[in-house]
């Protein structure tokens, strides 16, 4: 709701807001927090296998990079009329629900 009320606040100044929501992002974020590196593969998998249902059939989950697309995207005149939205990069993982 945040962006919402961001986004209409903030339109008549022609400024847009978004948010984006990704789902895992292979980074260094679980490692650090405490995962060794058998926990974080298991990790992975899992999100590869169960929780991400466009990773299955890719065997690959989001990089940063991808994250960073879409972000230049939204930053970009190609989105000039996308506002108040938020934004999943999660490979369908919001489509599934709880696991």
């Amino acid at each position: 709701m945040l962006t919402k009320c961001a986004a209409l606040d903030l339109a008549p100044y022609k400024i847009r807001v978004n948010s984006v929501n990704p789902g895992v992002v292979v980074t260094e974020l679980q490692r650090r927090s405490g995962l060794d590196d058998d926990a974080y593969g298991k990790f992975l998998e899992r999100s590869m296998n169960v929780t991400h249902p466009l990773a299955t059939p890719r065997q690959e989950l989001p990089q940063p990079k991808d994250v960073a697309e879409l972000i230049c995207f939204l930053a970009s005149d190609k989105s000039k009329w996308i506002t108040g939205d938020n934004i999943k990069i999660d490979g369908g993982r919001a489509c599934l629900g709880a696991r």
